[in-house]
């Protein structure tokens, strides 16, 4: 089961009175502590290999401390040309990993092909810069990454390119940190999600993940089709309303305001936890209609003063900078708190993240690398970095 969300932590209950001490059980005798041995070489995105338990000989060095943090750590400091492996990934994401990596492949291939030649020079440096702008990264975050990645190197004194690979990977995932963020529910009840996007970026099956991971964490959700003005949209939403067994709000060719307003007291009246509002698709260039979109907030605020509580867009991965154009515009009207990314899987432009961290750092709740409902996960700048180097 994933973890989309956390909920409000409920009230300590009242310590229950001390029960009557049991006689202490029989001690046994102590047992020596077990050394073992770490494995020879890193494995990357897969469990290590386990390693029977063996005493270390008495010449053996002490071990090293663990790195304080990131992707470099202290053997890439001390010992420059040995590869550092990266830090290990929960077991329970590491089938996510695996699909991330595989999504974003052919972004990463394209890097991963600056740093196979025998030496750091201005060639590798210009190679680097140019993988990362066709990878959508941006000019503003490229010379960024670019200005570490030298530091770094020069502080370090790094003489091979693997080892460049990993000093990118650590910059690259600091970079992102800012927009790692947890769904928030229950700290309002309902909890009134609007959701934007334009048209084709993956609005409605997005909506509908989400839905299905929702009610699988216990969440009662209602929806709300206030995509009025494409019929296939809510018809679409009433069969992920119809599968995951949740509630709908919908009205053929209805206002979109008054559905969402509708929508909204609903879910007041039923006592549900989240109520998710699907608005029709909008270019950001279209100005009127993005007026619309500004109405249908004002009258969810009518039906609930302090909704919405949060306004996700939904971008495509594969529209690389204009998908950070989007950003700007919806921002701009709504005032955006979160993006779900869709369609990272074959694009060459997965960088586009780098970008929105660098100019307009709304957090990232949920990537999308597929339509397989698994194929919508948390986002975690350490897990994309990984999975982007590869």
């Amino acid at each position: 089961m994933f973890s989309f969300f956390r909920r409000k932590p409920a009230a300590t209950p009242a310590p229950a009175p001390a029960a009557t001490p049991l006689p202490p059980e029989p001690t046994a005798a102590p047992v020596a502590p077990v050394e073992r041995i770490a494995p020879s070489a890193p494995v990357a995105f897969e469990a290590a290999p386990a390693i029977a338990p063996s005493p270390a000989p008495a010449h053996a060095p002490a071990p090293e401390p663990a790195p304080s943090g990131g992707l470099i750590g202290s053997a890439l400091v001390k010992a420059m040309d040995v590869p550092v492996a990266p830090p290990p990934v929960a077991p329970e994401r590491q089938g996510w990993m695996n699909r991330l990596t595989a999504g974003l492949r052919k972004t990463g291939s394209n890097i991963a092909q600056v740093f196979t030649g025998g030496q750091i020079d201005d060639q590798l440096y210009e190679e680097l810069e140019s993988a990362l702008l066709l990878a959508d990264t941006g000019v503003s975050a490229t010379q960024h990454l670019l200005d570490e990645v030298k530091r770094k190197v020069a502080s370090t004194g790094a003489t091979r390119p693997v080892q460049v690979k990993n000093i990118l990977g650590d910059a690259l995932a600091q970079l992102l940190k800012p927009l790692e963020k947890t769904l928030v529910i229950g700290e309002r009840q309902p909890t009134v999600i609007m959701v934007a996007g334009v048209n084709g970026a993956g609005k409605t099956t997005s909506i509908g993940k989400l839905t299905k991971h929702l009610a699988d964490e216990g969440a009662s959700v209602l929806l709300a089709a206030a995509d009025t003005f494409r019929a296939a949209a809510r018809e679409q939403l009433t069969i992920w309303a119809d599968r995951n067994t949740v509630e709908i709000v919908s009205q053929e060719g209805g206002d979109p305001a008054a559905v969402s307003f509708d929508a909204v007291n609903a879910g007041r009246a039923r006592g549900k936890d989240v109520v998710i509002v699907d608005t029709a698709g909008r270019l950001p260039t279209q100005l009127h209609l993005m007026e619309e979109l500004r109405k249908i907030k004002r009258v969810v605020q009518k039906a609930q003063p302090d909704a919405p509580h949060e306004v996700l867009l939904v971008i495509d991965g594969n529209t690389g900078q204009n998908a950070l154009a989007q950003v700007k515009a919806f921002d701009n009207a709504l005032g955006l708190t979160g993006l779900v990314v869709t369609k990272l899987d074959g694009t060459a432009k997965g960088g586009v993240l780098a970008a929105i961290a660098q100019e307009k750092p709304v957090p990232v709740y949920f990537i999308g690398v597929g339509e397989k409902l698994q194929d919508l996960e948390t986002f975690n700048a350490r897990e994309f970095s990984l999975a982007l180097l590869g």
